[in-house]
């Protein structure tokens, strides 16, 4: 790998650090205390901002009004954005949607892109992605009870699905439905793009998480879809291809989580050692000159160098040679960066004391939501079983 940061790289990202410390840093106190649906406004204005400034979109292609970035350039500047929980937003990156627009870019007929993929990477119109079933292991994408079955020139959608994150306020959904269930078990399931307005979509509720359900994009929504019918031309790919497409989805999704994560670290670390270097203790020295804080700001920043370097290699791979090619190393960051990340946030918050576990701090929100991170996108012990198997086949002789 060459280390050497090109000259436009620097400048794209000293903007985007630029401008979440002057506009976004200072909307997160409303993102934490209020609704999000009251925070659009503020959250278009930036958009605008955002868009002037030709920074929209860093995954997106060109052609669709975006960045176009590579996968570690945009990996770079998505350890920028992960110091804000809004930053993804703002810049038109975010999950559920980042993810949709890839699949849709390369997997949509003219007609799914003019509905579906324009609007949606020009930040007009929000998706959510409709996977995970709370009967079923949500680690193993095979194993699914939701149907689409074949009525004429109709799907008809049936099942009950959750953590469909963002579905509130969401135009459409991107469905893996089993469609085939006698086809061998990778090829049992589709993809199919079901408008939310469609009779038969039904969100249950928002799902509370650590005790807040959230509103709008910052939700998790638990759906029915009853007798959902759509058109036959809202198949996303080829039929029984649901399995591969979801897995094209994951690969790059992992890079731009874990990065994403770092980013929450850098800040969490950031503000551990502000805090300890300001605050004081006992005969009036600061913080920072206890031991034991000296050898969390020492480990802290050894294990966020070797997860970034970590990170940022599986994206090189990716891009050099396939996402086949980088499967261990997909597995890998996913179950080594996020403990990491916990645990930075974690003395963070120990380190600010009751500041640190009160609202007027980030940190807080960060601890709360960002646990999820070793369970969603396959959990620790998944990734770690895959890749000890895999690591494994090279001695089994």
């Amino acid at each position: 790998m060459d280390f050497t940061m090109p000259e436009k790289t620097k400048v794209i990202l000293e903007m985007t650090q630029e401008f979440l410390e002057k506009e976004v840093y200072p909307l997160e106190p409303h993102f934490v205390g209020k609704k999000f649906r009251d925070m659009w406004p503020e959250i278009k204005r930036c958009r605008a901002m955002v868009k002037k400034m030709e920074l929209w979109g860093p995954q997106i292609p060109k052609e669709l009004g975006g960045m176009g970035l590579s996968l570690v350039d945009h990996a770079l500047m998505t350890e920028v954005l992960g110091s804000s929980p809004l930053a993804h937003l703002i810049f038109g990156c975010q999950a559920p949607d980042a993810g949709n627009i890839e699949i849709l870019e390369k997997y949509a007929t003219p007609e799914q892109r003019e509905e579906y993929l324009v609007p949606l990477a020009n930040g007009d119109i929000r998706s959510c992605f409709s996977m995970c079933e709370p009967e079923l292991a949500g680690s193993n994408p095979t194993e699914l009870a939701t149907t689409a079955i074949r009525d004429g020139d109709q799907w008809v959608v049936n099942g009950h699905k959750w953590f469909s994150s963002s579905a509130d306020g969401a135009k459409f959904a991107i469905v893996m439905a089993v469609t085939d269930p006698d086809a061998p078990v990778y090829l049992r399931a589709s993809m199919i793009i079901v408008p939310t307005e469609t009779p038969g979509f039904n969100l249950i509720r928002n799902i509370s998480v650590m005790g807040h359900a959230g509103d709008d994009y910052a939700s998790h929504g638990e759906i029915m879809y009853q007798n959902c019918r759509v058109p036959a031309e809202n198949l996303l790919g080829p039929q029984g291809q649901g399995f591969v497409i979801a897995q094209e989805r994951l690969g790059p999704g992992r890079i731009h989580h874990c990065m994403r994560w770092i980013g929450i670290c850098n800040r969490s670390f950031d503000m551990m050692c502000k805090r300890v270097t300001e605050r004081k203790v006992g005969g009036g020295k600061p913080l920072a000159r206890k031991q034991i804080i000296q050898e969390w700001i020492a480990e802290c920043r050894a294990e966020i160098h070797a997860a970034r370097l970590m990170v940022l290699h599986a994206a090189w791979k990716i891009e050099n040679e396939g996402q086949h090619a980088a499967r261990e190393e997909v597995s890998m960051i996913k179950f080594f960066v996020a403990p990491i990340m916990l645990k930075v946030v974690d003395r963070a918050i120990q380190a600010h004391g009751a500041l640190g576990v009160s609202d007027d701090t980030i940190l807080s929100f960060f601890y709360r939501q960002e646990r999820a991170a070793r369970i969603y996108d396959g959990p620790d012990e998944v990734h770690k079983v895959v890749l000890s198997r895999r690591v494994l086949r090279g001695y089994d002789e």
